[in-house]
C-alpha cells in the first residue's frame, strides 16, 4: 500500500531538525553549569526527551488504527517507550539519561523494521539523524555529571 507521506515532506524535516534544538540547548547549557541550575537544566532534558519518546511510541498506535486487523503486539509496544521515559524520570539523572538513549535506539530498531511495512522507509534516515543528535545530547550530559564534574 502506497501512502502520500512515504517520504518525510519539507514540514517534517524542518520540524524534526526543530526537535533537536532543545537537546543540544540544554545539553550544552547542562555541560556549562553547576549545582540547582544544573540539575533543573538536566531535568528539563530529560522531560523533553520523555515527551519525544512518548510520541515516536504513539506513532505506533497510529500506524495500527489504520489497519483493518490491528496488531495487538504493535499496540502494547506503543506503550512501552512512554512507560520506560516515565521510569527515566523517576530514577537519578546518569541512569535516566542512559534509559532514554537507549530507548531512542530501541524505538529506532523497532522502526526499522516496522516502517517498511507501511511504505515508510524513506523516513528511516531522518529517524537515525534525530536518534543520532538527541543520543549526543543525552551523552553528552551524562559523561559531564558523571565523569567530569567530580
Amino acid at each position: 500500500m502506497t501512502h502520500y507521506f512515504n517520504q518525510p515532506p519539507t514540514t517534517a524535516l524542518l520540524l524534526g531538525a526543530g526537535g533537536l534544538i532543545p537537546y543540544i540547548v540544554l545539553s550544552s547549557l547542562s555541560v556549562f553549569s553547576v549545582g540547582p541550575q544544573q540539575e533543573y537544566l538536566i531535568f528539563i532534558l530529560l522531560a523533553y526527551s520523555a515527551t519525544i519518546i512518548s510520541f515516536l511510541g504513539a506513532i505506533h498506535w497510529g500506524l495500527t488504527m489504520r489497519e483493518a486487523l490491528p496488531d495487538r503486539l504493535r499496540l502494547i509496544w506503543g506503550v512501552i517507550p512512554s512507560l520506560a521515559a516515565w521510569i527515566s524520570l523517576i530514577l537519578n539523572a546518569p541512569a535516566g539519561l542512559c534509559i532514554q538513549i537507549i530507548v531512542l535506539w530501541i524505538c529506532l530498531l523497532v522502526d526499522t523494521k516496522t516502517y517498511p511495512r507501511h511504505d515508510l522507509s524513506k523516513w528511516l534516515a531522518m529517524r537515525l539523524t534525530l536518534t543520532l543528535v538527541a543520543s549526543i545530547s543525552l551523552g553528552t550530559t551524562t559523561l559531564n555529571i558523571t565523569f567530569l564534574a567530580h
